[in-house]
């Protein structure tokens, strides 16, 4: 059985934070493909999803993350794509480096934008991060 596609899945994703910026990339594959987001993916057998969000971002972006705090929890149904995820999402502001495009496959560019200008089309995912990131502002 494949997560999210024959029974729902469960995932992480990361919102990094920069000097009152969010590092969005440009999906490749499905769900949403074409669609700018926040790093992230599956939760691995017996792997704590803040980890897994960690591990994920450290990958894609190529930057070192320190701690990160649990934001919200996203839930995404995608018919388009026949994908069903649950996902953890966690912040993160805490990171060395300066990310690249480390995966070309999956990801296919990426930017900081301002999160009351986000690029358009925006993931599920990246929506319900963005605007709980907004309501814990105002």
């Amino acid at each position: 059985m494949k997560p999210g596609i024959d029974t729902p899945g469960v995932g992480s994703g990361l919102v990094i934070e920069r000097d009152g910026k969010v590092l969005l990339y440009k999906r490749v594959k499905p769900p949403e493909a074409g669609h700018w987001s926040i790093v992230g993916g599956k939760v691995d057998h017996m792997e704590p999803a803040a980890a897994a969000a960690k591990r994920e971002a450290e990958e894609e972006t190529g930057l070192t993350i320190g701690d990160v705090r649990f934001l919200c929890i996203s839930e995404q149904i995608i018919p388009a794509d026949g994908q069903h995820w649950l996902s953890l999402i966690y912040v993160a502001d805490d990171i060395k480096g300066e990310p690249s495009l480390t995966e070309p496959d999956k990801l296919s560019d990426m930017g900081w934008f301002d999160l009351e200008a986000p690029p358009h089309p925006l993931s599920l995912f990246a929506q319900d991060a963005f605007r709980h990131l907004r309501q814990h502002r105002s």
